[in-house]
């Protein structure tokens, strides 16, 4: 309701629902559809909505703030992965929320959409493109919100060069040239890891990714193999 207000293009709630619905202790929420199939904006267009994003007035509600590695200690509860395994990502994630927390960050604190890559901003049925996912909001470091689209160009080879500089173009600042992008790129990669390894369990291809990615973090190897989920 606060980014409808504000103009700003995102997913909508269905207004004519009385909602949230609660289903057996789940709330459940209705969206409004966007387009038959994805169908993802330009890496332009990413840089121009993130930036519109964060100069937005900030809402009058709370948002939680950023704490990333609270979601790495849950995530590792729940895998069934290798005890080995859960032991070397727990340590590390212990080495680098020291680092985390010694980092002096270049852009200024405020309101985050948390999980913004390519896979989140859709072409709407008139070919506008619109943010989604908007379940992880959170006040932070405006560096988080630009690090996946970094690292899906320099990390993982998922967007040209060319791609990645309009990024900047759209955004007006390259995270990568920060001082602290190592650092939270390593933060990033832990959490892409640890996201897969809940699915370790039923899902043999993601076990057997879960281990090669470990392996390039233990041993400090190229990224550009990590296959997309």
């Amino acid at each position: 309701q606060w980014l409808t207000v504000e103009g700003y293009p995102a997913a909508r709630l269905v207004t004519e629902a009385e909602q949230p619905v609660v289903v057996d202790g789940h709330p459940v929420t209705f969206w409004e559809g966007l387009a038959d199939g994805d169908t993802y904006a330009s890496t332009r267009e990413m840089g121009e909505l993130l930036q519109r994003l964060h100069e937005l007035e900030p809402p009058t509600f709370s948002l939680p703030e950023l704490r990333p590695f609270d979601k790495v200690n849950q995530r590792l509860q729940r895998a069934a992965i290798p005890s080995d395994t859960r032991a070397y990502l727990a340590s590390l994630a212990d080495e680098l929320a020291s680092e985390y927390d010694r980092l002096t960050f270049a852009l200024p604190t405020g309101h985050l959409h948390g999980d913004f890559n390519v896979g989140n901003v859709l072409r709407d049925a008139a070919g506008r493109p619109k943010v989604i996912d908007l379940d992880g909001f959170v006040i932070g470091p405006r560096e988080w919100d630009l690090m996946q689209t970094a690292m899906y160009y320099d990390s993982f080879g998922w967007h040209t060069e060319a791609e990645y500089a309009d990024f900047v173009d759209g955004y007006g600042f390259d995270v990568r040239k920060w001082s602290g992008y190592a650092v939270l790129r390593r933060v990033r990669e832990l959490l892409m890891v640890t996201w897969l390894s809940q699915n370790a369990g039923t899902n043999p291809r993601a076990a057997e990714e879960v281990e090669k990615r470990v392996e390039t973090l233990r041993s400090g190897g190229s990224r550009r193999d990590w296959a997309p989920f």
